[in-house]
């Protein structure tokens, strides 16, 4: 069994850090920063300005390449 505590990240909502993805509203860290979130996407505050294209990955592919530190 892995007793490692995860990787601590921003609750998306609050920014408060934490071991998130373990809990069960993960990324977030509460049902209502949750709920905040999926109110800002049904408001139109989030959204997804235009579709992400093949081109898109091979950019992001080339950089992730470039990058200092990236093991090929």
């Amino acid at each position: 069994m892995n007793d490692r505590p995860g990787p601590q990240i921003a609750c998306p909502a609050c920014r408060k850090k934490g071991d998130w993805f373990a809990g069960k509203y993960g990324p977030f860290c509460s049902h209502r920063c949750r709920l905040i979130d999926l109110g800002k996407w049904l408001g139109g505050e989030h959204a997804i300005s235009e579709p992400l294209r093949a081109e898109h990955v091979e950019e992001m592919m080339e950089d992730k390449a470039d990058a200092p530190g990236t093991i090929d």
